[in-house]
């Protein structure tokens, strides 16, 4: 059978259909994502929806203590847990101590965020800086956030500028790191091209390397902001006299778990409304992204 033949058999082509933009022109079928709903009410579903899973542990540890199936000395049931949050609540400790803790955060998140970035984009941008920094501050990255401890209370004593400096650090790699290598993964074709239309230096960065840099950021700002929540800890151990961390340890010296527990939480709900928050700062500046949107 010759291919004439074959072509003959199969027949031409369909024919696309007419589309509203033009005779003789063919868009794709739009994926529909989820079930129709606006942006808002997508993201309360999501929200919702995450909440699922930590509830039906605690409906299910709950049950389980008042069932007697398991132990709730060592591990307390929810309700305990809230009612020491709605006690400290009450007594005006737990606003004490989470802005305390809210405060180191931020200050270690803006100094880190600074000096990662300055670095990160020297780095990223000078090959002699590459050459110069990126060796000894690599090493510096497998230190562990412990082993800063006893020479930060050295330097600076047990009061705030130690603790902000520790969270600053934990909170500097993840940017450094991101923003370097994206800089490097930069398409080539594009800077030659900003280059052939003659763009200046400052021209080419802002036009070219930012937007193609700044998803990476971003996504390095939320990891950066999560080690700071995770760093507070090790910092609020150096002395401290308020703040969540303190609350944990407090917890665990007059051996009440419920305490310990609560504090836990309190930082979980602190460290997911500030990454919510960080993502919705940021959401604007990454709108003309067309990145793939799963369905439902």
């Amino acid at each position: 059978m010759t291919l004439a033949s074959e072509a003959d058999r199969v027949g031409p082509p369909p024919t696309p259909p007419p589309s509203s933009t033009g005779e003789g022109s063919y868009s794709l079928p739009r994926a529909q994502g989820g079930l129709g709903w606006g942006p808002g009410a997508r993201r309360l579903s999501n929200a919702v929806l995450g909440l699922l899973v930590p509830l039906a542990l605690a409906l299910g540890w709950e049950l389980a203590v008042a069932q007697g199936w398991g132990n709730g000395r060592l591990l307390p049931p929810p309700s305990r847990i809230l009612a020491t949050l709605w006690s400290l609540a009450k007594s005006g400790e737990l606003t004490t101590h989470v802005l305390a803790t809210l405060g180191r955060v931020a200050l270690g998140f803006l100094f880190g965020v600074l000096a990662g970035t300055v670095l990160g984009a020297l780095t990223g941008y000078l090959s002699w800086a590459r050459r110069l920094l990126d060796p000894m501050l690599q090493a510096l990255r497998s230190i562990p956030s412990i082993a800063w401890v006893p020479l930060f209370i050295l330097w600076f004593g047990i009061f705030e500028t130690s603790k902000v400096i520790l969270i600053a650090v934990g909170v500097f790699f993840p940017i450094y790191l991101a923003l370097s290598g994206a800089i490097l993964d930069v398409d080539r074709k594009l800077v030659e091209v900003g280059r052939i239309f003659r763009l200046s230096g400052v021209e080419l960065v802002w036009r070219v390397l930012l937007p193609a840099t700044l998803p990476s950021y971003v996504l390095a700002l939320r990891a950066g902001l999560g080690l700071g929540w995770m760093f507070v800890v090790a910092a609020e151990f150096m002395g401290a006299s308020e703040g969540l961390g303190f609350l944990l340890t407090d917890g665990q010296m007059t051996g009440q778990p419920q305490t310990i527990l609560a504090s836990i939480v309190a930082f979980a709900v602190l460290g997911k409304l500030s990454d919510g928050l960080l993502a919705s700062l940021s959401r604007p500046l990454l709108r003309w992204q067309d990145s793939f949107k799963p369905g439902a």
